[in-house]
């Protein structure tokens, strides 16, 4: 389980960095992504909590690059 969980921190890892090195105008949404911000007192880490992150990391780069494309297409 342990092995999963490092898995997966280590793909929420490059996909930070790479947010944070080529589009760091995303970087103010990191922080104030919904599942970073915990709903109980104690929340414990768990890989479905880091998989989902990871998603919206992912929707987040993916979504804006495609924006991007349709801007860049439309000038």
């Amino acid at each position: 389980m342990q092995d999963v969980e490092n898995e997966w921190n280590e793909k929420i890892l490059k996909i930070t960095m790479k947010i944070k090195e080529q589009y760091p105008e995303l970087s103010k949404f990191l922080n104030e992504m919904q599942v970073t911000i915990p709903d109980e007192k104690d929340p414990e880490v768990t890989v479905k909590n880091l998989k989902v992150y990871f998603e919206s990391l992912t929707s987040l780069l993916n979504k804006y690059i495609l924006e991007q494309e349709i801007k860049s297409e439309a000038k």
